[in-house]
Parts: structure tokens; C-alpha cells; sequence
């Protein structure tokens, strides 16, 4: 087992959940694709949010697909240059504004 499975497998122990149901592969990659294209921040929001809609009712797959078609979609200007997190935030070098 990977250090990720052991980190699934005790955060589903304390929940509850089934660990076979988490498909982390998807999320990583759902998360990877706000982080580099939106805003690093907001990646994990944007599971959590996936997560909420997920318990509500929606099927996962649609769910993640929805919010990779809104990343697609995402305009890169809603990005400040700079801002820490977006596609530009190479901008200015660490430490520096």
C-alpha cells in the first residue's frame, strides 16, 4: 500500500465511508486541472464542493465532468497576473510583489 492508500483508508475509517469508493485517481486529477488553470486555492474547494453534490444525490462522474468543462471554460484574465495560485503566479519570483 502507498502512503495515499493508508491516508484514504484512515480518513474513510473515521468517516465511515467505503475506501473502494473513492476514486483518487479522478480527484487528483480534477484538482490538478483547478490548481494549474484557476486558482491553486480553489482546487480544493472545488473537491469539496464535488463532494457535497456527490452526497446530495449527483452522480460523481457528471459532477467532476461539470467542473472540468467550467475549467476548460474558465477565462485565463480572471487570474490576476501574479496572484499566487493562477497560471501567472510566476510572474513576480517568491517573496517579491
Amino acid at each position: 500500500m502507498t502512503t495515499m492508500d493508508d491516508w484514504v483508508t484512515a480518513v474513510c475509517t473515521e468517516l465511515g465511508l467505503d475506501p473502494a469508493r473513492v476514486p483518487v485517481p479522478a480527484v487528483l486529477d480534477l484538482t490538478r486541472e483547478v490548481a494549474h488553470q484557476v486558482l491553486r486555492p480553489g482546487a480544493p474547494v472545488a473537491a469539496y464542493l464535488v463532494g457535497v453534490a456527490v452526497g446530495g444525490g449527483a452522480e460523481p462522474a457528471a459532477a467532476a465532468a461539470r467542473i472540468h468543462q467550467l475549467v476548460a471554460d474558465w477565462p485565463v484574465e480572471l487570474g490576476a497576473v501574479g496572484e499566487p495560485g493562477t497560471p501567472n503566479d510566476r510572474a513576480h519570483p517568491p517573496g517579491q510583489s
